[in-house]
């Protein structure tokens, strides 16, 4: 056998390469080879070059510069020098081995999955259902936390898959998860396709399968909250469920318990409330409607109400075309079915806002929703919401104004409001009978001139001053001031230097614009608004954003200081407070906190407290407040042992009447007015009053109608039909209550006399002894007629041309910020003011109630 040479080492044949070039062995490669025999040799022949048919490894793009042999790689080194690399290619030195790379990937790769499979593994199907498969709604309560005001959201009606039609599954199949029939549960190309389109802005199927939506929808323990382990959660018990349960059981289930708005769950509530018929009646048109809203029920609710269907109508389009793709023989030929042709039901006002509870209902969802709860989170959370009205005093001031009111035009209006002062909850009201045919809630929305109602928080700037009680003004019987009309007295009587306790008492006009003009009227606007009077009317765009009262103070100056503000019954109850709990305001409020159905809290109390003025002067002002119902305009309010304080006011023509007044428990505002709907504006040729029903509305296809404020009867004064309501009411609700007195006076301040006493009053004009004031209690007492020539109240006000109301009294609202809960409005359409619903189901939000201005004031 010949000698072996070089090329037989290491046991094995192999050629030798000397040539350097790319067609030849790389130097590295040679260098390579002569290590593995070396090694192979080391080992007993093994070789640790390549294997057969291998051949050497290249490095494409790495050239050789030097010799074949030698260099610095050492002895027998077939390496190039580092220096002669080309700088670019030096960084793939430093890339990972791909067999590292790959046996990374597969060990994290093994570990991923191994931990999905022991999570899998360790969730369970959930054995129980949520509590609210069979009802989503929520439920508001009284104020005893027990009885309900309402429930809201609807009972479904359990159906079996056999009574669903097959083109109303597929409709929904084809739209929300094709592959429902065939996938696991889940579809992760439908998760793919979900992401795209929502980056592309062209979604139209969600990432979840209908297995999902049922398992999310059914189960205890699964929420709807956004959250990574709550969706893997959520597709591991998709995917055990799919293995368990049958498709057809898993659709049932589905479309017994999805929201398809409307307050409706389920499939055979879905098909009653958009169609009027039974699910087994619903058409092709029909079910694949039904089918696109179960992606935004509540948004679409909310778009077709304003009459925006485009949404609906791509939706309705897109399952059409599903379905036609996924049976082209039995759907193909509805692809191009009109949504014109679906015929709708109306939407109804639910029986759940009839009668009192629907005032109720409306003024609470205006407050949550502005605390972020919404009607659709009403209806679909299972939420617990705790308002502040009391059941009981809700029915009295129901009953008292039904009893004084029934013999009245319907046209005439009356609405109650009672706070609690020490924290500002509103404990009743009234501001109709039917909030499902008047859907005006008045105590909340009606804004009115205040007249002399207003009058206590001029006193309250007077002895925050530093001014008594005992302080003389002269009681003139007529008042001119710098940008105001003539302001006279009740009656134009003239009582001479008076303290602060009689003019209260007689409501004396011109001592109020005198302490006004003497404290500033910027001081008494800053009282009144810390209070919270005069911000209802920031939503009128008459006011141009501002509080009524400073509104009251540029148009009209010191008209201001006999109530020509605008407020509603709710911001005087609250207002008051700070006469009845030692000068302290807490804004008013309906709800005390809202809860889940576990009792975990998503709302606390709103309670904002203010020290508006001091303790001492609260005493004071109540002091004078009290002498009202002793012996002045408010005698009809005493109640008997119980002290009580309060304040008549009345403007010119008894246009609006009030008596707000307090026990140191409760705050009461009562105000009357008169609205008449005509057929066309002031001074337009054939103008007419419209026909009005018992609720005092025209008729509601009516689209345009024009309100005015008119005179009442002259026995609905302040110190007539409001304060004998108000006394009828509290002494039913303050029956078994404690007998509270008042603080004791303070006597602050200092005398400050703006009028000389005298040693003999001036006199006043003859009066009937038995009723010594005629002009609040039914007799008109010689009050002069909307002449400003005639004396009393300060004469006829400037009216805008072609005006029935004046701005600053509330009379041309158009608008508010209330909620949008509903639908059209019966009016439509509304100018200068016409009612209007805030936030009624059934009712869009509208303007709030009108208030014509009166020429002068009355006390």
């Amino acid at each position: 056998m010949p000698p072996r040479g070089p090329e037989q080492r290491g046991g094995g044949v192999r050629r030798h390469d000397t040539d350097p070039t790319p067609a030849g062995r790389r130097a590295e490669a040679a260098f390579e080879d002569t290590q593995a025999m070396l090694a192979a040799q080391a080992g007993g022949g093994r070789s640790a070059g390549p294997k057969p048919g291998e051949g050497g490894r290249r490095r494409r793009g790495r050239g050789v510069s030097g010799p074949a042999a030698g260099g610095p790689g050492g002895p027998g080194g077939y390496g190039p020098d580092d220096d002669d690399e080309p700088e670019a290619r030096r960084w793939t030195r430093f890339l990972p081995n791909w067999k590292i790379v790959m046996a990374s990937f597969v060990v994290l790769s093994a570990g991923v999955f191994g931990m999905i499979a022991v999570a899998y593994a360790n969730t369970p199907v959930p054995m129980s259902t949520q509590a609210s498969v069979d009802d989503r709604g929520s439920v508001i309560y009284y104020r005893d936390k027990k009885t309900p005001i309402a429930r809201l959201g609807v009972q479904r009606t359990p159906v079996k898959l056999s009574q669903i039609p097959k083109h109303v599954q597929d409709a929904v199949i084809a739209l929300e998860n094709q592959s429902f029939r065939t996938d696991s549960g889940i579809d992760l190309a439908g998760m793919a396709r979900s992401l795209w389109s929502t980056v592309s802005g062209t979604q139209l199927q969600g990432a979840s399968t209908i297995t999902q939506q049922m398992a999310r929808g059914y189960y205890d323990g699964l929420s709807a909250e956004v959250s990574i382990q709550r969706k893997i959660k959520e597709i591991f018990v998709a995917v055990k469920i799919s293995k368990t349960m049958e498709k057809d059981q898993i659709l049932e289930e589905y479309f017994n318990l999805v929201y398809f708005g409307r307050n409706a769950y389920g499939i055979q509530a879905a098909a009653k409330a958009f169609f009027g018929k039974n699910v087994g009646q619903l058409t092709v048109p029909e079910g694949a409607y039904l089918a696109g809203r179960i992606q935004n029920p509540s948004t679409f609710d909310i778009q077709e109400k304003d009459g925006n269907y485009a949404a609906t109508k791509e939706r309705f389009g897109a399952a059409l075309t599903n379905m036609a793709e996924l049976d082209p023989a039995a759907y193909g030929k509805y692809a191009g079915s009109s949504f014109d042709d679906l015929k709708f039901e109306k939407v109804k006002v639910a029986q759940t806002f009839k009668g009192l509870k629907g005032y109720m209902l409306n003024i609470v969802f205006r407050e949550l929703k502005e605390r972020h709860i919404d009607q659709s989170d009403l209806e679909t959370e299972g939420y617990k919401v705790y308002t502040t009205f009391d059941k009981g005093m809700m029915e009295q001031a129901y009953k008292a104004v039904k009893a004084r009111t029934a013999n009245l035009e319907p046209t005439i209006h009356a609405r109650v409001a009672s706070v609690d002062p020490k924290n500002g909850r509103v404990l009743a009201f009234y501001s109709g009978d039917d909030f499902v045919n008047d859907y005006n809630n008045r105590a909340f929305d009606s804004t009115k001139q205040a007249a002399s109602a207003f009058k206590p928080y001029v006193l309250a700037a007077w002895l925050e001053s530093g001014k008594s009680l005992d302080s003389l003004v002269d009681g003139k019987r007529t008042i001119k001031m710098p940008g105001t009309t003539p302001i006279s007295n009740s009656g134009n009587a003239a009582f001479g230097p008076i303290d602060m306790v009689k003019a209260m008492a007689s409501s004396v006009n011109t001592v109020f614009v005198q302490m006004g003009d003497e404290v500033k009227l910027e001081e008494v606007a800053r009282i009144a608004k810390e209070a919270g009077v005069g911000e209802t009317a920031k939503g009128n765009p008459i006011y141009k954003g501002q509080n009524a009262v400073d509104y009251a103070i540029a148009e009209q100056k010191y008209q201001v200081t006999i109530g020509s503000a605008s407020v509603t019954a709710v911001e005087q109850a609250a207002g008051y407070g700070i006469f009845a709990n030692e000068g302290k305001h807490f804004n008013w409020h309906t709800v005390t906190k809202v809860t889940k159905v576990d009792g975990t809290l998503v709302l606390d109390e709103q309670i904002h407290e203010n020290q508006v003025i001091t303790p001492e002067s609260a005493a004071d002002a109540t002091v004078a407040l009290q002498a009202v119902v002793k012996s002045g305009t408010g005698t009809a309010a005493n109640i008997g042992t119980r002290p009580v304080a309060g304040k008549t006011g009345t403007n010119n023509g008894y246009k609006d009447a009030w008596f707000v007044g307090f026990t140191p428990q409760i705050v009461t505002a009562v105000g009357m007015s008169k609205d008449v709907p005509y057929n066309k504006p002031l001074g337009a040729e054939g103008r007419r009053k419209l026909k009005v029903d018992k609720y005092g509305l025209p008729n509601r296809k009516i689209k345009v109608v024009h309100w005015a404020e008119e005179p009442m009867p002259s026995f609905i004064g302040g110190g007539g039909t409001p304060t004998q309501i108000w006394h009828d009411y509290m002494q039913a609700v303050t029956a078994k209550d404690e007998v509270l007195q008042f603080p004791p006076r303070a006597n602050t301040g200092v005398r400050n006399n703006l009028a000389t006493p005298t040693p003999t009053p001036t006199p006043t004009p003859t009066m009937d002894e038995t009723n010594p004031f005629p002009d609040e209690n039914g007799d008109d007492g010689g009050w002069p007629n909307d002449n400003p020539d005639g004396g009393g109240g300060g004469g006829e006000m400037d009216q805008p041309d072609g005006r029935e109301c004046l701005p600053w009294d509330g009379s041309c609202d158009v608008g508010n910020d209330g909620g949008d809960w509903g639908d059209e409005p019966p009016n439509g359409e509304i100018e200068n003011g016409a009612p209007g619903a805030v936030g009624a189901p059934g009712t869009p939000a509208a303007a709030l109630v009108p208030t014509p201005a009166a020429s002068g004031r009355r006390p």
